[in-house]
């Protein structure tokens, strides 16, 4: 199946999934890790709101 006509998150999603599982990251540090990248976001776009 091919990326090429995904939305820009699918492909994100992707490549992230791609790298956290080459790199063989223990799930439970990937979801805490993503909780305060999504934090992170979210503040940012408070912040531009």
């Amino acid at each position: 199946m091919s990326l090429d006509n995904a939305p820009e998150e699918v492909k994100l999603a992707v490549d992230l999934i791609m790298l956290l599982e080459e790199n063989q990251l223990d799930p439970e540090v990937v979801l805490a890790a993503l909780a305060i990248v999504q934090r992170d976001f979210e503040r940012k776009m408070a912040e531009n709101a």
